[in-house]
């Protein structure tokens, strides 16, 4: 038995060691994906342009949870059965991890580009439409401290950032390297604030690829 089991546990340690290398190519890569997102024309898809802003990253605040409810609760009574799914995403629904002190929030609706069926109604409850892509609609309190992402039913999206946020709430280890990664951005001056979450993708997607082949 003891035979047996000594080769599963280098398998795992090798495995660990690979994983902690991944997580450091993806940290020596992040200047590189700075300047490219730094240079990107978000014009076509911004909602009133560029906007110059300064990133803040706080500790962890564990009224979050309760800011996200009381969003939902204005979500769903503006909505109704038009609301197919919500969810509190991002850093802020991670306890522990320092974030910006924004609430994200995923809105599932049948079809995000079939604007007419939510978008006045979210207008009418407080909300500002600040990104239109082909996929993806992205709203706004005016404090600017909520931001509703509106996914149709079944974009793969949704599962993406569901992966990603379950990861970092079950793996102190991508925690630590993503807390290190929003403070290495944070501290890099930004023409608009997604340039800054783009720059993360890289180490979003290792982060979400592990959690995925963690479950295969």
């Amino acid at each position: 038995m003891r035979q047996r089991n000594k080769p599963r546990a280098h398998g795992q340690a090798e495995q660990r060691g690979n994983t902690e290398d991944q997580r450091d190519i993806e940290l020596h890569l992040l200047p590189l994906v700075m300047a490219m997102m730094d240079e990107r024309d978000y014009g076509d898809v911004l909602i009133g342009g560029i906007e110059k802003v300064e990133i803040r990253i706080v500790d962890y605040d564990p009224t979050w949870a309760s800011q996200f409810q009381e969003h939902a609760t204005r979500i769903r009574a503006a909505l109704g059965d038009i609301m197919l799914r919500i969810e509190h995403i991002g850093s802020t629904s991670v306890p522990g991890l320092p974030s910006k002190p924004i609430i994200d929030i995923i809105l599932v609706v049948t079809n995000c580009a079939d604007e007419d069926a939510y978008l006045r109604l979210l207008e009418a409850a407080g909300y500002q439409l600040r990104v239109r892509e082909t996929d993806h609609r992205m709203l706004r309190t005016l404090n600017r401290d909520v931001h509703i992402h509106v996914y149709s039913l079944g974009s793969s999206e949704i599962e993406r950032l569901l992966a990603f946020r379950d990861r970092l709430r079950q793996d102190a280890s991508e925690r630590e390297l993503y807390a290190q990664t929003k403070r290495e951005l944070a501290a890099r001056d930004w023409r608009d604030m997604n340039a800054y979450a783009d720059a993360k993708t890289q180490v979003i997607d290792g982060i979400i690829a592990r959690s995925r082949a963690a479950k295969a």
